[in-house]
C-alpha cells in the first residue's frame, strides 16, 4: 500500500492519548507511550506503531506516506517539505521492531516504561531505539513551534524488522521507487551509548558473515577408535577459528587506539549433529558470526576460511547464510559538507565526538550501499550501553538533552547550502 495523507492543520488530540503524568515533560510522555507498543520480535505488532505515527504526523501537521515494501511490513515516511524541495534531503531513520525479552530477569515488566525516582525509563527500545524516533519527532515539533523553516525537506522514516537483518525492511526500500523520490542527501540512523562524556558517532558498519561449517568423517560404533571421524575435522576447524579470535581478542586489548568495530570478532553460536550416545556421527557442524571490519581484505579474508576448512581434512566444507560485502564508509573530513554540518553544530553544543566503525550491523549499511552518506548517532552519552540487555533504560535527563541536540542537528543539516551536485 501507498497511502499519502494531506498536509494541513488537523486538531490535536495528542493531550488526551498521551494520558500525560502530572509534572512529567510531554516529550517524555509521549517516550513512555510509545515504548509501551508491543513491537517486539518475532511478532511484532506494526499495526499499533503504525497507527501511532500517523496520529503524530497529524498532530504536527506533516505528510505520512506508508510503503508496503513486503505483506505486512510498511515504512512509515513523515515529511517536513523545505523552502527549496529540490535540493536533496535529510532522512531521519530508526527501526520500529524491539528485540525479545527474558520478563524474568527485568526488574520491572519491559513494555510498562516504569520511571523510577531518578528519572530512568525501564523498557525494552528504550536505547534500541524508540528514545531516536521520538527524539526525531519532538526536535521537529520544537522548530516547527519556533516557525523555523528549512531549505532542505526532512523525511523521518520508521521501518520494520531492522532487528532480524532488515531483509524485508530497509534492504527492500532502497530498491523501491519511493525511497529515490526521497531524493537523499545525508542520513542519520541509530548509534549507541557512551558512558563517558563524549558522544559516539559511526562512519561505517563491519560486514555480517554467518557461515555454518560442515564437517563429514567415517561414522561407526562409539567403544572404537574410528579413525578420521567428523569430529576431530570440526575440533580443527574450531581449533583455527578460535584462535583467531583469540587473536584478535589481544590486538583489540593490547593497543588501546583500537575499538570493537576495528578488529573482526568471530563466536561460535550453533552445533548441530550426532544421532545416538553410542553412534559416531557420519556428519557433525557449526555457526560461526563473523563481523568484519571495512578495512579488512575480504577476498583475503574468505581464502583463510578456506585454507583452514582444507586443512582440518577431507570433507570439510562451509556455507554462507549471510555474506555483506559492501564496505562503503562516511566521509568525516571537514572538507566534507554533511560531516563539516554535524561536526560544527556539535561543536557549537560542546559536545566531544568519538568517531568510531559501527560493531555490529544497522540500517545504515543498506543506506551506505545505495550511495548515499549516512553516520549513526544516538545522543546518549552518561549511559551504560544496554541495547538488547535486560533493564534496558534511558534517563529522561539524557532523553530530553538529545532532542535539543537533534534540534540544532537539523537546524545546521538542513541549512547546507546547494552543493554542486545541485546545480
Amino acid at each position: 500500500m501507498d497511502i499519502m495523507l494531506p498536509e494541513g492543520d488537523p486538531e490535536r488530540t495528542g493531550e488526551k492519548v498521551r494520558g500525560q503524568d502530572p509534572g512529567e515533560h510531554p516529550s517524555v510522555t509521549l517516550f513512555r507511550e510509545y515504548l509501551r507498543l508491543k513491537t517486539v520480535q518475532p511478532e511484532p505488532n506494526y499495526d499499533v506503531a503504525v497507527r501511532f505515527l500517523e496520529r503524530i504526523a497529524a498532530e504536527l501537521g506533516l505528510g505520512c506516506q506508508k510503503v508496503e515494501v513486503f505483506p505486512g511490513r510498511v515504512v512509515t515516511i513523515i515529511t517536513w517539505q523545505g523552502t527549496d524541495p529540490q535540493l536533496r534531503s535529510i532522512v531521519l531513520n530508526s527501526h520500529t521492531d524491539v528485540v525479545p525479552v527474558f520478563e524474568e530477569h527485568w526488574t520491572h515488566d519491559p513494555f510498562e516504561a516504569f520511571k523510577d525516582s531518578q528519572g530512568n525509563i525501564y523498557a525494552r527500545g528504550a536505547q534500541d531505539m524508540k528514545c531516536v524516533s521520538i527524539q526525531y519527532i519532538e526536535a521537529i515539533r520544537r522548530l516547527k513551534a519556533e516557525g523555523k523553516r528549512f531549505p532542505r525537506t526532512v523525511h523521518m522514516t520508521f521501518v520494520p524488522d531492522e532487528e532480524i537483518g532488515g531483509c524485508k525492511g530497509m534492504e527492500l526500500f532502497v530498491k523501491r521507487p519511493e525511497f529515490q523520490a526521497l531524493n537523499v542527501g545525508f542520513t542519520l540512523d541509530e548509534g549507541l551509548a557512551n558512558p563517558t562524556d563524549a558522544f559516539t558517532v559511526f562512519y561505517g558498519e563491519k560486514c555480517v558473515w554467518w557461515i555454518k561449517v560442515k564437517c563429514e568423517g567415517n561414522p561407526g560404533h562409539g567403544s572404537q577408535f574410528i579413525e578420521n571421524t567428523a569430529a576431530e575435522k570440526l575440533n580443527r576447524v574450531i581449533t583455527s577459528l578460535l584462535q583467531f579470535r583469540e587473536s584478535e581478542k589481544q590486538r583489540l586489548k593490547c593497543d588501546e587506539h583500537l575499538t570493537l568495530g576495528d578488529v573482526t570478532s568471530l563466536n561460535m553460536t550453533m552445533l548441530s549433529g550426532g544421532v545416538s550416545f553410542n553412534v559416531v556421527p557420519s556428519e557433525l557442524s557449526a555457526a560461526f558470526d563473523i563481523r568484519i571490519p571495512p578495512t579488512v581484505n575480504l577476498q583475503a579474508f574468505e581464502e583463510q576460511l578456506t585454507v583452514w576448512c582444507r586443512a582440518a581434512g577431507e570433507g570439510v566444507t562451509y556455507k554462507f547464510y549471510q555474506k555483506y560485502v559492501d564496505q562503503t564508509m562516511t566521509c568525516t573530513e571537514e572538507s566534507d559538507p554533511w560531516w563539516k554540518a554535524f561536526s560544527g553544530a556539535c561543536r557549537d553544543m560542546h559536545m566531544t565526538l568519538k568517531r568510531e566503525i559501527f560493531p555490529a550491523a544497522t540500517d545504515s549499511r543498506f543506506i551506505r550501499a545505495a550511495g548515499h552518506p549516512a553516520l549513526g548517532f544516538s545522543p546518549m552519552n552518561h549511559t551504560p550501553v544496554l541495547l538488547h540487555d535486560h533493564n534496558e533504560y534511558l534517563n529522561e535527563r539524557v532523553f530530553l538533552r538529545g532532542i535539543e541536540i537533534y534540534a540544532c542537528l537539523l537546524t545546521s543539516l538542513a541549512s547546507v547550502p546547494p552543493l554542486p551536485a545541485e546545480g
